[in-house]
């Protein structure tokens, strides 16, 4: 009877160390497997949920709140340094594959240094800061296809 509520908890710290990972490195969404059951945390989507293999209807509930909590801050396209994209195509994050990015977290940028380039109908379109500042969350992955106004940099 011991096992079943200190499993519970453990789920909860490790949500919580997942969701720091998640700030600390800028990423989207992490995945773990521990003990035959699998977390997953995300932003903006339902972001932890166990293994079907570990049938354990006591932990579901406690991660939702969690994650909940923290995919409501951590809304990029509302934040006011983001820069969206301009069109849709496919973002690269460098000039060409193996390359130094543009920009990794962290860098300083000034007004027009260029972002990433977005490839549409075999065009690279050169995607420039908008303004001055320090990049803090790379939101696009090399290579991924992108939407007209979603979310790729933001810049403090």
């Amino acid at each position: 009877m011991a096992k079943p509520p200190k499993a519970s908890m453990v789920d909860h710290a490790l949500i919580l160390e997942l969701t720091k990972l998640l700030d600390e490195t800028g990423l989207t969404e992490i995945e773990i497997e521990q003990n035959g059951q699998r977390v997953r945390v995300a932003r903006g989507a339902v972001a932890a949920a166990p293994a079907p293999a570990a049938p354990r209807a006591t932990s579901a509930p406690a991660p939702q709140p969690v994650a909940e909590s923290i995919a409501k801050p951590m809304d990029p396209a509302k934040h006011p340094g983001v820069v969206t994209s301009p069109m849709v195509g496919t973002a690269y994050g460098a000039a060409e594959p193996g390359a130094k990015p543009f920009v990794e977290i962290g860098s300083t940028v000034k007004a027009g240094d260029t972002l990433l380039i977005i490839e549409a109908m075999k065009t690279m379109n050169q995607i420039p800061a908008p303004r001055g500042g320090t990049v803090t969350q790379v939101l696009f992955d090399d290579g991924q296809p992108v939407e007209f106004g979603e979310p790729l940099v933001i810049i403090e």
